[in-house]
């Protein structure tokens, strides 16, 4: 069977493996633009890419599909289309050249969390258990039937960045899978069955931590946007990076945002009970352990974040 494959963060190198490694012929990949890095500015391949030229596959970098994207996807006549994480909606157009349509794999148990960031947000809204489904793509928001399933229990120090990397690989062989269940005639496709939630986009805005909220909440919300776009709060007029914190619910009585050291821990108050920092990058400076930049300061006292 011939597969174009659509992908572009690293989170979905492991699916194009497996697809190879599975047997398909994967006649083109298609994914987004070389992009802008570091502080240079370097153009740089998506991981995708990079995967894809090393496999010696053809790839159509586009950065939406438009009407030369859905001719090039057309020219390389694929029998079914897989897509992971490539960052692009696909039109009517271009949804209709596969005979056996586009396979989305998605990294949540539709219809919960559906859009771009499903991990994020359930790590954010502290779900106990996360997944990834494949389904057939259509028009609508990730609305497609579901073709198969899996779960991954969400662990209690999980950031997003740790349940996406067992994802991507576990997901990847659920791809495959589906995959050769179309190509034998036995898949089935069964429609959403549950309450949706939806998975916005993350920005620079989430990553901010509320010191008036629960500690549980704060910490939940710190797991949830490492490594992007990573946890941060306010100090002195400077934004301060935060690694996911540790609860800490033996000290109490700390203000919101008032940082505290007792015996070698840094403490900052909640709305309830203290977290621990466990590594923070100040502004203009590399990450560091906290009490590191604890010891760097003429003095805690009377420092409060915001």
């Amino acid at each position: 069977m011939r597969v174009l494959f659509a992908g572009t963060p690293a989170v979905a190198v492991p699916s194009l493996d497996a697809l190879v490694n599975a047997g398909f012929e994967v006649v083109a990949v298609l994914t987004r633009p070389d992009a802008p890095l570091g502080r240079k500015r370097v153009l740089t391949p998506s991981p995708v890419a990079r995967r894809a030229a090393e496999l010696g596959i053809d790839i159509i970098h586009a950065a939406k599909v438009d009407a030369d994207t859905t001719a090039r996807i057309s020219a390389a006549a694929p029998d079914v289309a897989a897509i992971v994480a490539y960052g692009g909606l696909v039109p009517p157009a271009a949804l209709a050249i596969p005979r056996h349509g586009w396979v989305n794999l998605h990294f949540s148990l539709l219809p919960s969390w559906r859009g771009a960031a499903p991990v994020q947000r359930a790590v954010m809204a502290g779900d106990d258990l996360t997944g990834a489904v494949t389904f057939r793509l259509e028009e609508g928001l990730d609305t497609g039937p579901v073709f198969g399933t899996l779960t991954e229990p969400v662990g209690a120090h999980d950031t997003a960045g740790d349940l996406l990397e067992r994802l991507s690989h576990s997901g990847a062989v659920l791809l495959a899978q589906t995959l050769s269940a179309i190509d034998a005639g036995k898949a089935a496709p069964q429609p959403q069955v549950g309450d949706v939630t939806l998975a916005p986009k993350l920005t620079l805005d989430d990553g901010r931590l509320t010191w008036a909220h629960p500690a549980l909440a704060i910490s939940r919300r710190a797991r949830g946007v490492t490594p992007e776009p990573g946890a941060w709060t306010m100090l002195d007029g400077q934004r301060i990076k935060l690694e996911p914190v540790r609860l800490r619910p033996d000290i109490a009585g700390l203000a919101p945002g008032a940082v505290s050291v007792q015996e070698k821990s840094v403490l900052v108050g909640t709305g309830s009970h203290a977290v621990e920092l466990i590594r923070i990058q100040p502004a203009g400076k590399k990450m560091m352990a906290a009490a590191d930049w604890a010891r760097g300061l003429a003095s805690v006292e009377g420092v409060v974040f915001e």
